[in-house]
């Protein structure tokens, strides 16, 4: 049994479906993560770039980060017709590719929870604004 199906039997509410899966994304095990989805789940990341597997944001991030994690300040739990919305807002903190520290890093991640499974994600970060701060670039 899939281990969000087994979440949703154990009662676990939405947003600690939405939190199990970050967790597992931070790990990273994106294929742990992916049990929490619907297979082929729109991820839309930060820049507009989509993917359909937690693979892809791991892949991403992999490139712009030597390693990052989240501290996940609060959960906003919006209830729908059939539907959840749930917001985890916090910071992002961890190292550039260069070993730079970073931590404060504002993040907003956007979940719709159907049937206790992750059915959209959408993800925001100030990252692209700490880079160009790095180089000088006040835009």
């Amino acid at each position: 049994m899939e281990t969000a199906t087994k979440a949703a039997m154990a009662g676990q509410s939405d947003a600690e479906i939405v939190r199990a899966y970050l967790e597992a994304s931070m790990a990273p095990d994106p294929d742990r993560a992916a049990t929490y989805m619907k297979p082929g789940t729109r991820i839309t990341f930060t820049g507009g770039r989509v993917f359909d597997h937690p693979r892809g944001p791991t892949g991403f991030n992999a490139g712009r980060y030597r390693w990052v994690k989240k501290r996940m300040d609060r959960f906003d739990v919006c209830p729908g017709d059939g539907e959840t919305v749930v917001y985890s807002v916090g910071t992002l903190y961890g190292e550039w590719p260069d070993g730079t520290p970073f931590e404060s890093n504002r993040y907003v991640d956007r979940f719709v929870v159907r049937d206790g499974m992750i059915v959209a994600m959408d993800v925001w970060n100030d990252s692209a604004e700490r880079i160009l701060q790095r180089y000088g670039i006040e835009a």
